[in-house]
């Protein structure tokens, strides 16, 4: 609380140290003035609390002075005490009340009574004091809790937003898993059924074609995670955009393709960024993909590639359905995407978007979306750093070698899922190699003693000890120092392929391994086997 503050007023000093000696007390400031003026001026910088005021004083008289406070507002509700020395009549008396006065005190002043009236104005100022804190602080509180409840709503809207898309999101989920299983699951009946070449051929393009779907949708919620908890470390090296555009638009040719697109490339080929290639073309791919998806049949889609401002720009513009505007600002937002009448069957997870925009500001760049709105099309463009050009790497001699004479090779394959393992065997013996198969870890190391194998390709998850327990016991004995250790395992993140590395694996796979991977791997054992020998 502030100290209160009296106004003694008299002409006289040594009047005025009498009325000051008898009601200094702690937290009471008391302003003296000797004339009605002085008095005024006092008043235009403090707030009183009483004002004892003598009546007869030389130019302004106490009865004036009150009539002056009474006409300001900022003075008009001080309490006034009349100090006097002369006989009080009525006259008087009346005139010191309508000019506000609420008592008169005559001197000699009688101390125990002018204490006691003094501490009631006291009393009333700091209680009044007191209502007026309670006051600000009861405005504040209320203005607290209306910050909090509108805070409140403004999770519980967005929590209930989040729920909706989240619900939206798995019924998606469960919509797109189990669209690839239908072509799956016919795939195999007519498989059984001894179709003709011309068929069967189709049904293997068709079940390659919905299984590498359901893998990339996989794929694309694992890197999401990944993403949100930063788990992903780019492996940056000077990248051409205008390669990464081709490669991308060669990963979404089947869409493009399937929907009839009309697609133009309009690039230099000069515009360089430090970028990680692999996730370079991912975030192309998802834009072009995008594009394609929400494009009808026989769309226009326009991919461009410039330098701008120290920039390397690529754009991706269509003809498609194009985003309204209460979209727009949410469309690189996790589960958002259009409404289904929009997507038409390609429909997706709604998180393509969202991951680019992750994987741009990992590269430190800038993506954005434009559009005039449904049925307008859409242009998203990604902005990254741009370097000079990179040197071209000449190509060795050595790596343009292909020895004729091709042996095939001895391979393990180490897994607990019966069904993946004989896959994978059979997949192998076509290639015209000599396969083993192990379900455990123990079994798989008596197994490789025997046999010595060319390459292992082991699961990490076995029922007995790990697939890194097994690398390790292999890696330990000089007779297994060329063998090829390959992990195949559904744990993909960093940590896993650390572990792989450390436990003596030469490569790591997650699973489902596409054959041709295998493949190509197998073919270099092969080569610098031929080379060896």
């Amino acid at each position: 609380m502030e100290p209160v503050k009296f106004l003694l007023v008299d002409d006289r000093a040594e009047n005025l140290l009498s009325l000051e000696s008898l009601l200094r007390r702690d937290n009471l400031i008391l302003l003296k003035a000797q004339s009605g003026s002085e008095a005024l001026e006092l008043l235009l910088k403090h707030d009183v609390a009483l004002a004892l005021v003598d009546v007869q004083m030389p130019e302004m008289d106490g009865f004036e002075l009150a009539e002056m406070m009474r006409g300001t507002q900022r003075t008009k509700h001080i309490p006034i005490i009349f100090v006097t020395a002369s006989n009080s009549d009525q006259v008087r008396r009346f005139r010191g009340y309508e000019t506000g006065a609420v008592d008169f005190i005559h001197k000699p002043v009688e101390a125990s009574a002018l204490k006691s009236k003094a501490n009631v104005f006291y009393d009333l100022y700091v209680q009044r004091q007191e209502v007026a804190y309670q006051r600000d602080q009861l405005a504040l509180a209320s203005a607290e809790n209306k910050r909090l409840l509108d805070e409140t709503r403004e999770y519980a809207r967005a929590l209930q937003e989040a729920d909706h898309r989240k619900d939206e999101f798995l019924a998606t989920l469960s919509h797109e898993l189990r669209n690839p299983l239908a072509p799956l699951r016919s795939g195999l009946e007519i498989l059984q059924g001894d179709p003709s070449p011309e068929i069967r051929e189709k049904i293997y393009k068709t079940m390659d074609r919905e299984l590498e779907h359901m893998v990339c949708l996989i794929n694309d919620l694992l890197d999401i995670s990944r993403v949100s908890k930063g788990k992903i470390n780019l492996q940056k090296k000077p990248v051409s955009l205008h390669e990464a555009v081709q490669m991308a638009l060669e990963s979404s040719e089947e869409i493009i393709r399937a929907r009839d697109h009309d697609v133009t490339l309009e690039a230099d080929e000069k515009v360089w960024v430090e970028a990680d290639p692999t996730r370079l073309v991912q975030i192309i791919a998802n834009l072009v993909h995008n594009a394609a998806k929400y494009t009808p049949f026989k769309g226009k889609i326009r991919v461009a590639v410039k330098s701008q401002d120290g920039r390397a720009v690529v754009s991706v513009a269509d003809s498609g359905v194009g985003i309204p505007a209460d979209k727009l600002a949410h469309i690189f937002e996790l589960f958002t995407q259009l409404e289904a009448s929009a997507r038409g069957s390609d429909g997706g997870l709604g998180i393509g978007l969202s991951l680019a925009k992750q994987l741009v500001d990992l590269h430190g760049g800038e993506i954005l979306a434009e559009s005039e709105g449904p049925g307008c099309g859409s242009t998203f463009t990604v902005a990254l750093p741009a370097i000079e050009a990179a040197a071209p790497k000449k190509e060795s001699c050595s790596a343009q070698a292909k020895p004729a004479d091709i042996q095939p090779l001895c391979i393990l394959v180490v897994d607990d899922n019966i069904a993946a393992a004989e896959t994978m065997s059979m997949m192998l013996e076509m290639e015209g190699h000599d396969v083993s198969f192990a379900p455990d870890g123990e079994q798989a190391l008596a197994l490789a003693r025997k046999v010595v194998p060319d390459a292992v390709l082991l699961d990490i998850g076995l029922p007995d000890i790990s697939g890194y327990d097994v690398a390790r016991e292999l890696r330990s004995d000089p007779r297994f120092d060329n063998t090829l250790l390959v992990a195949q395992t559904g744990w993909g993140q960093q940590r896993d392929k650390d572990a792989a590395k450390e436990a003596g694996f030469d490569h790591h796979f997650v699973k489902p391994v596409k054959l041709e991977s295998i493949v190509s791997l197998l073919q270099s054992k092969q080569r610098a086997s031929s080379l060896a020998s």
